[in-house]
């Protein structure tokens, strides 16, 4: 969980806003559609097919979507080798993905928008069609309705060169929300409105001087949302501030590091966990990184491991995920176990020749994404956990902890 990660007080992070993947063919009007959605010029604009490269992220506040992540990506129909890149770039963006909106232009053959929205349904992504250019097509009614009875879906109807249309959108999105979304929080079941709630959060080489890290900015956002109380201390003053309590902590939230050292102090009425293993829960699928921690007892000297790291900082003295873990599982292992290690957008297509995958809290990604990957990892039939589970493990407390 730890690394350079920290937020403004006033700025909702991108991890924690809706993503709205806007996906079409070259010159279907894509960038154009952001411009008018956003009222700026967002996005690179031209007559010249495959302008937009590299998907372009763009965060913003509309109303009424609130805090959002507009995702302008290139042609899904590019060709060619650089072409093949570029729509391999617009696939992973489609992982992160909460709700995709499709353009379609005055042509009729959209057997690959088709595929596409397949895809999407499949994935349990909420898909909708825009027909843009109303302006140069003859007939939009006819144009939306062959949509429709192709696609099953009623396509809105817009102008980005007018902006004809284009409120509708907003409509639509707010119909369409993903029935989770906004739903999960970090705390989950753990923390209960009013809960007295310690934070041990040790300040050591890898954190920020002068900021705290993300998880634990955003938890203690969220428990004084939730009327909690709440005490921050790190580990040495652990004994003082449970010395002056008057009544224990309903809940202690640790850095997963100090796991160990931590319940061994804790008192027996106060639950333990971990913004690690909270995050396990608010990002990714807690049942399935739990139940993929005791493939660590299976490891041996031979084994290869998978550490997948959602940020890119560079690499600091005792880094969890790149020295404190694997050292970790080396002991229990032996030395020989191969240990890999990826980090931000990188992740392998092919997971069958890793024995586990280890992720971190993934405060940078958004859930969708974090879930695709829990699904290719499910698919390939290979364990995955994440940090904090992990440390839990090893060190004989999963069992005792609260998730």
């Amino acid at each position: 969980m730890k690394g350079r990660i920290y937020m403004s007080l006033n700025d909702t992070p991108r991890a924690n806003r809706l993503h709205i993947g806007i996906f079409g063919r070259r010159n279907s009007g894509k960038s154009s559609l952001i411009n008018a959605i956003t009222g700026h010029n967002t996005a690179l604009v031209s007559d010249y097919a495959g302008t937009t490269a590299d998907p372009v992220y763009k965060t913003m506040e509309i109303h009424p979507i609130g805090s959002c992540v507009l995702i302008d990506t290139a042609g899904f129909d590019d060709v060619g080798d650089i072409g093949l890149l570029r729509v391999s770039k617009t696939r992973e963006a489609a992982k992160k993905t909460d709700i995709a909106l499709i353009v379609f232009g005055p042509d009729k053959d959209i057997d690959l928008e088709k595929q596409w929205i397949e895809e999407f349904k499949n994935n349990k992504t909420p898909v909708i069609t825009v027909l843009n250019k109303s302006d140069i097509i003859d007939d939009t009614l006819a144009a939306g309705k062959y949509i429709e009875d192709q696609t099953g879906i009623k396509p809105v109807v817009v102008s980005s060169l007018t902006s004809d249309g284009i409120k509708n959108i907003y409509n639509v999105i707010m119909r369409n929300l993903p029935e989770d979304y906004d739903v999960k929080t970090i705390t989950g079941g753990v923390v209960n409105e009013g809960d007295t709630v310690l934070l041990v959060m040790p300040q050591d080489v890898q954190a920020p001087k002068g900021r705290l890290i993300l998880p634990q900015v955003q938890t203690t956002r969220e428990l004084l949302d939730r009327k909690c109380i709440v005490i921050s201390i790190t580990l040495e003053n652990l004994d003082n501030a449970l010395q002056t309590m008057k009544n224990p902590p309903d809940v202690i939230i640790t850095d997963s590091q100090v796991f160990k050292e931590v319940y061994e102090k804790k008192p027996a009425k106060s639950k333990l966990t971990s913004f690690s293993v909270l995050y396990a829960g608010y990002k990714g699928d807690i049942d399935y990184f739990v139940k993929s921690a005791s493939a660590i007892d299976k490891l041996n000297k031979d084994s290869r491991v998978l550490i997948a790291e959602a940020c890119t900082h560079a690499p600091l003295t005792e880094d969890i995920g790149r020295e404190k873990i694997p050292r970790l599982l080396r002991k229990k292992a032996g030395d020989g176990l191969q240990v890999d290690i990826v980090s931000g957008a990188d992740f392998p297509e092919d997971l069958t020749r890793y024995d586990l995958i280890i992720h971190c809290g993934a405060c940078m990604f958004n859930r969708k994404y974090v879930l695709s990957r829990v699904d290719k990892a499910v698919e390939q039939k290979v364990p995955m956990t994440n940090y904090g589970i992990t440390i839990a493990y090893l060190s004989g407390i999963l069992d005792k902890i609260n998730f």
